[in-house]
């Protein structure tokens, strides 16, 4: 295992710092203050080549590999959580699954205008009753000749109300249970899809997040994505791909906290010095730092599986679940060093807190991901291959192919 990035990586996050830097920072507190989605983002993350960075050249991606996706996940939500958020859901959930479980005409149909950024996607897997529970889903999927009727409620959906085309996961045969849900590539334009927005979120208030419903809505079964009954295998791989993009989502968030900590900490005078020399402060910050370098280490060893095509689901989880909690502990910090500033929206660090909050709970909650580590020690839970594992990175093949 190589801890060193190439210079592909470090031109990588120049480019994604810059982008953030000019194109988000300068207008993030208005979007957030009005819960407004900039939809102008989507193109401009397109023409950099953002929405397709770890899909194969031939695909219509850039052909980088999942280091280089947790770099941009890590520099996006160094700005803002709201457009790492794009990443995790249109690539990490969406494209990458296309990628992994996708025939090559559906790839050609769906994954290749996804990776150039022409057609949005996003993944609804959770409902008003399910989201751990995935078995507990309530959406059917009724085959009618050469096609399937689909019914139900999906909620909490991250660019439900952008988004072109859903990933949607739904029962085929209930008395299965997790093993009778399906998989099906859907579209905004098919007769019965309607979305809506939630408003009055806590955080990750300049992204959109809302509901998709589905009432009588015929997908064609060749939109089915994979087997009928494997859509559980299909959620979970998934997932794999989205916590990874949380967890190093999260590192960048501890990485703002520690820059705005830092240059408050020596503008900030009390009692005659900077209050970047009083131990309980330093504290605070020395604690930021070890939480970044543990998480940057989990990403990076749950990134490096990823590239050899070995499966990850226990070190994702492992590095989802720490940095996440590491973020969450890291902005509660920083705005406790900004003292009664921090909890004023004129420093960044209170939007660093309410963002960091959301990442303890979706893609699998803190309890969740306890549960899983401990099975793993217990001996409990094991990695079994699946029918489709994600393909091992190499950039040379890849390019070849375009």
């Amino acid at each position: 295992m190589d801890l060193h990035y190439t210079p592909e990586h470090e031109m990588v996050r120049k480019m994604v710092r810059d982008f953030a830097e000019q194109e988000i920072a300068p207008t993030i507190k208005e979007h957030d203050r009005e819960q407004s989605f900039d939809r102008g983002l989507l193109n401009k993350m397109a023409e950099q080549g953002l929405l397709g960075i770890c899909l194969p050249v031939k695909y219509g991606g850039a052909g980088m590999d999942y280091i280089a996706l947790g770099i941009a996940c890590e520099e996006l939500e160094r700005v803002d959580t709201s457009a790492r958020v794009i990443l995790s859901v249109h690539v990490g959930l969406n494209s990458m699954t296309l990628l992994q479980w996708a025939t090559e005409e559906q790839k050609e149909r769906y994954l290749v205008p996804q990776a150039m950024g022409e057609r949005i996607a996003t993944y609804g897997l959770t409902e008003p009753n399910a989201g751990s529970d995935v078995a507990g889903l309530q959406t059917t999927a009724r085959r009618d000749g050469d096609r399937y009727i689909l019914n139900g409620e999906k909620m909490w959906i991250s660019l439900a109300d952008v988004a072109d085309q859903f990933l949607i996961f739904a029962y085929t045969d209930k008395a299965a249970k997790h093993r009778g849900i399906s998989a099906f590539i859907v579209e905004r334009e098919f007769p019965g899809v309607e979305t809506g927005t939630i408003h009055g979120k806590l955080g990750v208030r300049a992204g959109n997040s809302g509901s998709i419903s589905l009432q009588d809505v015929a997908v064609p079964v060749a939109n089915r994505l994979g087997e009928e009954g494997e859509g559980f295998k299909i959620a979970m791989s998934a997932l794999d791909n989205g916590r990874y993009t949380v967890a190093w989502g999260s590192v960048g968030l501890i990485r703002a906290c520690i820059e705005a900590s830092v240059r408050y900490a020596n503008e900030r005078h009390t009692f005659g010095v900077p209050i970047g020399e009083h131990q309980l402060v330093q504290q605070m910050i020395a604690q930021m730092v070890q939480r970044r370098d543990i998480g940057e280490l989990l990403c990076l060893k749950a990134g490096w599986l990823k590239n050899e095509g070995r499966r990850n689901t226990r070190e994702t989880s492992m590095a989802k679940w720490y940095c996440c909690d590491a973020a969450f502990d890291s902005a509660a910090d920083a705005v406790q060093v900004h003292g009664a500033y921090g909890y004023s929206d004129e420093y960044d660090v209170e939007r660093y807190l309410r963002n960091s909050k959301g990442a303890v709970i979706y893609e699998g909650s803190r309890e969740i991901h306890t549960i899983m580590q401990a099975q793993y020690a217990l001996g409990y839970r094991e990695d079994r291959p699946l029918r489709c594992e994600m393909p091992a990175y190499d950039l040379d093949e890849w390019e070849a192919e375009a």
